[in-house]
């Protein structure tokens, strides 16, 4: 069995190179509107392009992807300057809350992306 994360984004390619920047993966399979990428042990996540009326930034999302970092709160900190670095939005600044050290960012399309320890 295998799994997929798809975020909805209004411009595909614009979306995985965004994707690929920030988590430094190459795609590992593309179509014009529909682009993944494997994360391993069946896993994936995908950007769909696909036609939705009214998807803006503007409106709120009510899911996120998380990325889950084993190494501390040193490295979640190291990974919010990495990205604050290339330019993204940032929603919420690194805090120390019940499960740990966390941080979230959001794509082009408002999407929200957390950095935060794994269990």
């Amino acid at each position: 069995m295998s799994i997929a994360f798809i975020v909805y984004v209004n411009d595909a390619p614009a979306a995985a190179r965004f994707y690929a920047d920030l988590l430094e993966i190459k795609p590992s399979f593309e179509t014009p509107g529909y682009i993944s990428f494997a994360l391993g042990d069946g896993a994936e996540l995908a950007v769909w392009g696909g036609h939705f009326d009214g998807l803006t930034p503007e409106v709120p999302r009510t899911s996120e992807v998380c990325l889950n970092l084993s190494d501390g709160p040193d490295a979640i900190n190291r990974r919010f300057e990495e990205w604050v670095a290339k330019g993204v939005r940032v929603v919420s600044e690194p805090s120390d809350e019940v499960f740990g050290r966390t941080f979230v960012v959001a794509d082009p399309d408002g999407n929200l992306i957390r950095v935060a320890p794994a269990d």
